[in-house]
């Protein structure tokens, strides 16, 4: 009885709306810079690794919105009717690529972790019965894709976007207003 009272009491005070994927999105993406502010050097230089991480964010959550607003597919919990793609595995599954390319030559146990990462995200999207298998499938294949594209454009976006800019200064930081969470970038070139 002491159990079920102690399990009441939590459920009281938190978030229902809040769970770990709503974290667990971020953390193959932002362990790349950890690592490297732990001393754990990357194939790529701040300025480099942001401009490849950011052009791979601007494609997934493209591609991931212009899915969801265009297609109809009701949620499992039945909250609306933008199930497809899951853009919390997109994000993770674009992180893990990244973290995959960025240390695969340090140490391949990097990127394996962050895959392990994204597919607990994607497998808690439909624990939280909010996505369906079609749709974390499909968030993974545009995460990942997202990456690989973005590190196939990195030397012409790095040559005709930021060719004169020496220095690339940026500031990661985590949010969370009570109903949504999430990270904010702010980029000075």
């Amino acid at each position: 009885m002491v159990n079920a009272e102690i399990s009441e009491e939590v459920k009281e005070h938190i978030d229902d709306k809040f769970t770990i994927d709503d974290i667990s999105q971020y953390t193959p993406f932002v362990s790349v810079y950890a690592l490297n502010a732990l001393g754990v050097k990357g194939k790529h230089n701040f300025k480099d690794r942001t401009i490849i991480l950011g052009t791979a964010y601007l494609i997934m959550g493209a591609t991931v919105n212009i899915l969801k607003h265009t297609g109809n597919v009701e949620r499992p919990d039945g909250t609306s009717k933008n199930s497809f793609p899951s853009g919390h595995t997109a994000t993770a599954f674009m992180g893990a690529e990244f973290l995959m390319q960025e240390y695969k030559d340090v140490s391949v146990w990097y990127g394996i972790t962050g895959y392990v990462i994204a597919s607990g995200t994607g497998f808690f999207r439909m624990y939280n019965n909010r996505h369906w298998l079609t749709d974390v499938a499909a968030g993974a294949g545009i995460g990942i894709l997202s990456t690989k594209i973005a590190y196939w454009t990195h030397s012409f976006i790095k040559k005709h976007i930021f060719k004169d800019k020496e220095t690339l200064n940026g500031m990661i930081l985590p949010f969370y207003n009570g109903k949504e969470s999430g990270l904010g970038l702010v980029l000075t070139f």
